[in-house]
């Protein structure tokens, strides 16, 4: 079984920034998806930004601000949020798509950190 476990969330001021971690654990044999969501209290997900095979892949909203990149060797996920606006105040969630040591292709998520964006 594969969990995920984020941390990073925090409280700060608009044009800050915060590097946000998502720890794996588990067999995981292969991660096919890595991708960082965010939600706002009763709002649909956002894909924020993901690592596939083909590259990383942006939000609009997120490009040239924010940072998508993976450790294998630790199985950690990593978002670096600059130029932090009030919009960008949300949960953050991790999600893998990961093939493990006793199943095939399944997806996983995490419980969410939140970051909020304020003076």
């Amino acid at each position: 079984q594969v969990q995920l476990v984020e941390s990073g969330g925090a409280l700060v001021q608009p044009g800050g920034s915060l590097r946000l971690s998502c720890k794996a654990s588990g067999s995981i044999r292969r991660l096919i998806v890595m991708a960082w969501y965010r939600q706002n209290p009763g709002a649909q997900h956002e894909l924020v930004a993901s690592i596939t095979s083909a590259g990383t892949n942006y939000a609009d909203s997120a490009k040239g601000r924010f940072a998508i990149s993976e450790s294998n060797a630790e199985n950690t996920l990593y978002l670096q949020m600059n130029g932090l606006k009030p919009e960008d105040t949300a949960v953050y969630l991790c999600y893998f798509r990961a093939t493990t040591s006793y199943r095939g292709p399944a997806d996983y998520w995490g419980q969410g950190t939140q970051v909020t964006v304020s003076s």
